[in-house]
């Protein structure tokens, strides 16, 4: 599984001070909650393999969240992070949603598919539903929608875009 350029980071340089939570919710000191999930690739044959993914966010990216995936997990042995909007998963948990790069809808009661595209392949992932939803209702928490701080995210991704200048 290999997103599209400009959709993923390494995330190799993370140094987090965890605080564990119930369920696998990681949080730290920083307003970042953390929550492992471990996703079901569906493969060509409609088999399900297990695949390690920790859903992260952070209140300093407020609109976003982030998909990690371990070296072990994709065609290259790197690190890889999908990040998409906050609200896309929100919907996609009630509803099909997205029309680009990352698809979510629900997959019966219990798990949510995320579908994954690249120049590379398309992936089909399954997610326990009441995970993804446990990850939200954190990020609620940290940063209540409606309250994000959308300037300080189009400042600084227009200091990072032009450098300063």
């Amino acid at each position: 599984m290999v997103p599209q350029s400009g959709r993923y980071l390494p995330n190799s340089d993370r140094n987090w001070r965890h605080v564990a939570g119930p369920h696998g919710l990681l949080m730290n000191m920083d307003n970042i909650v953390e929550q492992l999930a471990e996703a079901r690739l569906v493969t060509a044959e409609d088999q399900e393999v297990p695949v390690p993914a920790t859903l992260r966010y952070t209140a300093d990216d407020p609109l976003a969240v982030f998909l990690d995936f371990p070296a072990e997990a994709s065609l290259h042995g790197e690190e890889v992070t999908w990040t998409f909007a906050r609200s896309l998963l929100d919907q996609g948990l009630r509803t099909p949603a997205g029309h680009g790069d990352v698809r979510i809808w629900p997959h019966g009661r219990t798990r949510t598919v995320l579908e994954l595209h690249s120049p590379h392949g398309m992936a089909l992932l399954l997610f326990p539903a009441s995970v993804l939803r446990r990850f939200l209702v954190r990020t609620y928490a940290t940063v209540p929608c409606g309250q994000e701080d959308v300037a300080g995210v189009v400042e600084r991704g227009l200091s990072a875009l032009f450098g300063g200048v």
